[in-house]
């Protein structure tokens, strides 16, 4: 594990070389030195901006992360990209095939399917709630024609999704035959590769001599738990601001201490459209002071109440750590036109969440630059840029043909057996 002396010297280093220093110690031997060096090179590499996570000066104390310049223009390629060469590299070496199943409320999916469409080893299939991501992010996924990449359009929600993925892990003897695998943010692998860009981003601002702050604009937790992964690491990050649209349910928990699921409600912000917050979980973890009997209890509860609640004494942990503000879609399109108008810069719906969640933050601090993560290219959200903005962005050259593109997808509905039957009959052997 990296501490605060190791940092200090990789200011300046590339990114594909401060991901190397970051996760080495989680990868330990499992892959050569050298060739877990010459892949990340090779995935950061292909990403079209030469700083691979640019920072963009948005006002006097505020910066945009650009996290959109991975093949499929949204943060989960950073992760992704790197997470399908490791399945390939280490498949490969020992000769085997697996089945990932994942679900994804939008960018989860492109990026997964983008990652591992050309692996030799896995046959991939992606759940995406009916009618409940953008044209863009339906169509990232849906019209990759690769034989090994299957596409369900489930007829529910991401929080549905999300939870047959989970049943179809929970099935033992399910799971062991189609020798699954996971894409979602519940594999580490994506939380430790998304840690990278946020010591590359504080040490560019600020190195080691000044925090900075980051508002995250997150509904399963793990872009966010990435950043407290980071700090914990070593990183010099003073707060941790999390912005939520109307599905609030973590917003909730900060306020009240209660977790408490609801309904999801379709918004501006769809990537965001979650009530069960998975990733979440795991800072209960550290905030029940790693007491894992407890923690089971607590999540035992949710899952037949939908509901817990943490103690007075967690709570003012958890507040130290982190801080939570709600945007509406009115504020989501009032801050995308503000942003556009005050700098000439366009951002996407969950873009302006997170900075305006960093906007209202209590511990706003001059001393600490504010760093609101830009999770998506505003192109993936056409429709609202235009309506907060008057300006229709462009999709990147790459994928400028993208309305014109063939689709292939399955619509079934919210049933665990039919969506197992599906798989099965799909998988290569």
């Amino acid at each position: 594990m990296l501490f605060r002396s190791d940092f200090t010297g990789l200011a300046g280093l590339s990114y594909a070389d401060i991901a190397y220093r970051v996760t080495a110690p989680f990868i330990g031997d499992e892959i050569d030195t050298a060739a877990y060096q010459s892949i990340l090179k090779d995935v950061y590499g292909s990403f079209t901006h030469s700083a691979v996570a640019p920072l963009v000066q948005v006002g006097p104390n505020a910066w945009i992360l650009e996290l959109f310049h991975g093949p499929t223009i949204a943060f989960k390629d950073y992760a992704l990209q790197l997470l399908g060469r490791l399945f390939d590299h280490v498949l490969e070496k020992k000769g085997q095939r697996i089945t990932i199943v994942g679900a994804t409320s939008g960018d989860t999916g492109s990026a997964a399917i983008e990652a591992c469409r050309t692996c030799r080893h896995i046959d991939i299939f992606i759940l995406h709630p009916m009618g409940r991501t953008s044209e863009v992010q339906r169509r990232q996924m849906t019209t990759v024609m690769a034989s090994n990449v299957f596409n369900i359009a489930l007829e529910g929600t991401f929080d549905d999704c999300q939870n047959m993925v989970k049943a179809m892990f929970a099935d033992v003897p399910f799971r062991e035959n189609m020798n699954l695998s996971a894409v979602n943010s519940i594999n580490w692998a994506r939380i430790m590769a998304q840690t990278v860009y946020y010591v590359t981003a504080s040490l560019a601002l600020g190195g080691m001599a000044r925090p900075v702050t980051f508002a995250v604009p997150t509904g399963n937790f793990g872009n966010v738990y990435a950043a407290y992964a980071a700090r914990r690491m070593g990183a010099n990050i003073k707060n941790l601001v999390i912005g939520s649209n109307r599905n609030d349910i973590l917003t909730r928990f900060f306020e009240t201490g209660a977790m408490t699921a609801g309904a999801v409600e379709p918004s501006l912000s769809p990537s965001m459209d979650i009530q069960i917050s998975s990733n979440f979980e795991r800072y209960l973890y550290d905030l029940t002071g790693r007491d894992a009997a407890g923690l089971s209890a607590l999540m035992a509860q949710y899952k037949k109440t939908g509901s817990f609640k943490v103690s007075a004494d967690m709570m003012a942990c958890a507040r130290q750590e982190f801080s939570a503000h709600r945007c509406s879609d009115d504020q989501t399109l009032q801050t995308m036109a503000e942003c556009y108008r005050e700098t000439g810069y366009l951002i996407d719906p969950h873009t302006a969440v997170g900075l305006y969640a960093g906007g209202q933050n209590a511990w706003a601090d001059t001393s600490a630059p504010l760093i609101a993560l830009a999770c998506a290219h505003p192109a993936k959200f056409p429709e609202a840029v235009k309506r907060a903005t008057g300006i229709h962005p462009p999709l990147p050259p790459h994928l400028a043909d993208l309305y014109d593109r063939p689709e292939k997808l399955t619509v079934l509905p919210n049933d665990l057996k039919k969506t197992q039957d599906f798989i099965q009959s799909n998988v290569k052997r």
